[in-house]
């Protein structure tokens, strides 16, 4: 199967460098951000791998104050 898009290192990753890679496409060949997930997602799926959820880049556990913010 022929992809439309050009992978970023030349060639098509490996199931287990594209669980890896957060970016599996040439960025200069899209035009905005959203264009660019779509086609990431498409990627992900011709190749079987879990594809990111918008709560991945959200920390789980709350981020401490910085040391300075203590009340004295």
């Amino acid at each position: 199967m022929d992809f439309r898009y050009r992978w970023k290192n030349g060639n098509q990753p490996t199931q287990d460098e594209a669980a890896r890679s957060d970016y599996l496409l040439d960025e200069g060949q899209f035009n905005n951000e959203h264009d660019r997930k779509m086609a990431e997602a498409d990627a992900r799926r011709l190749l079987g791998v879990p594809i990111p959820i918008p709560d991945d880049e959200v920390p789980v556990l709350p981020q401490a104050a910085p040391p300075d913010d203590f009340i004295k």
